[in-house]
């Protein structure tokens, strides 16, 4: 463990501006937002901030009622919060590793749970899994971001980008799936028999498929989703 004077330990730890713009990793674990506008975040990442912002909960009928329909049935792990003005706004969720994607009139699919800010010019809607809804403690969820600006998503430890081709498809666990390439759509893949090998729960039966040209981004770790009904 290190010891440093008072003097040493603020000097080690304090905030420096690194000029990046907009969104900048502060650290691995912390972004900050050099706000001057508005931008969207997740509800309750809110870390720190210094200026004047102000917050506000999303409006139930902000984004229509389609999505709204949407959000009902997915529970809280998409809940957004609006922060307006200016200043620095320091966000993170659970200590996870952040990551600052900048779309250039491309889209990515982000699980629900791994967005965690993007800027107000992304556009975005709630994409349902249902195939696995009754499957999983919970069902999953994404979100489908595209257009141009910054986008920053979190992963438990260091994230792996597995390219996706025609004649090498790629399959993962849905709980250890943090993002893939618009062009992505995947398949749900049942297989008892893996299941029985590894002895382990129901969820652990579902693999995800990509098929196609792209990118799937997974991370080592198997999250656990939690039901509106249960918590």
């Amino acid at each position: 463990m290190s010891r440093y004077s008072m003097e040493e330990f603020v000097k080690q730890t304090q905030q420096q501006d690194k000029g990046e713009g907009l969104f900048e990793l502060e650290t691995q674990r912390m972004l900050e937002i050099n706000l001057n506008g508005q931008i969207w975040a997740k509800a309750g990442s809110m870390i720190s901030y210094r200026g004047s912002i102000k917050f506000e909960r999303e409006g139930i009928l902000e984004h229509g009622l389609g999505k709204m329909f949407k959000k009902a049935l997915t529970g809280e792990g998409t809940a957004l919060m609006k922060a307006t003005g200016n200043g620095k706004l320091y966000v993170a969720d659970q200590g996870k590793k952040i990551s600052i994607l900048h779309l250039q009139g491309d889209s990515i699919f982000v699980n629900g749970n791994d967005l965690l800010a993007f800027e107000p010019s992304i556009n975005w809607d709630i994409k349902l899994m249902r195939k696995i809804a009754g499957m999983m403690s919970g069902g999953l969820f994404n979100v489908r971001l595209d257009g141009h600006g910054m986008v920053a998503i979190t992963s438990h430890y260091e994230p792996l980008t597995l390219l996706v081709t025609p004649d090498n498809p790629v399959f993962t666990d849905p709980n250890a799936t943090v993002a893939w390439s618009g062009s992505l759509e995947p398949e749900f893949v049942t297989d008892i028999s893996f299941k029985t090998f590894l002895g382990r729960g129901s969820g652990e039966s579902i693999q995800m498929k990509f098929s196609g040209n792209g990118f799937v981004v997974v991370q080592p770790f198997e999250e656990v989703y939690y039901s509106q009904q249960q918590g």
